[in-house]
């Protein structure tokens, strides 16, 4: 049985996750991606709630650097083969271990992750053989909401989406 209380760090992956995992360049070759807003709130409300929010990333972007400069995410780690060893000292920066680390990730890359967190996710559009390997699938698709399905089953799971909610409204409402 899980502790979903424990979890402390949500750690994520950017192309197929935070985006929906096409990568357009225009004709003066800038990369463009499409980011979801449903899941950039929910990234906020999640670290409005103490989670800490890291984005661990195969490729380098310039995009996705101003999309987390954008919602406040201070751990992003891009160009990244192995992702494995960079979460494992993110939590111990953190003064964490895996019991307290959630992620979520679209392909095998992700994989060495997903085996150890204390819970794993991915969106619905990944391959059908990646679902039986992770605790919880989305309903929707990377970059349509994915992540903020994810956010809310964890702070619903750890009792407190209800009052974050809240909070989070009259934090809106007075800023």
């Amino acid at each position: 049985m899980k502790d979903f209380k424990k979890i402390k760090l949500l750690i994520l992956d950017c192309d197929g996750v935070l985006t929906d995992g096409k990568i357009i360049y225009n004709d003066n070759r800038i990369e463009i991606r499409n980011f979801s807003a449903k899941d950039g709130l929910g990234i906020k409300m999640l670290m409005f709630a103490g989670i800490e929010v890291a984005v661990i990333s195969g490729k380098y972007s310039e995009t996705l650097t101003k999309r987390c400069e954008d919602l406040g995410i201070k751990h992003v780690f891009q160009k990244i083969r192995n992702k494995l060893k960079v979460a494992e000292k993110l939590f111990k920066e953190l003064d964490m271990s895996w019991d307290n680390v959630a992620y979520m990730g679209d392909d095998w890359n992700d994989f060495p992750v997903i085996k150890k967190v204390s819970l794993s996710a991915a969106p619905n559009d990944v391959m059908e053989d990646f679902k039986e390997k992770v605790d919880f699938i989305s309903t929707r698709k990377g970059g349509e909401g994915a992540v903020r399905e994810f956010i809310e089953f964890i702070l619903k799971k750890q009792g407190i989406y209800e009052k974050v909610l809240l909070d989070f409204i009259s934090f809106l409402e007075n800023s």
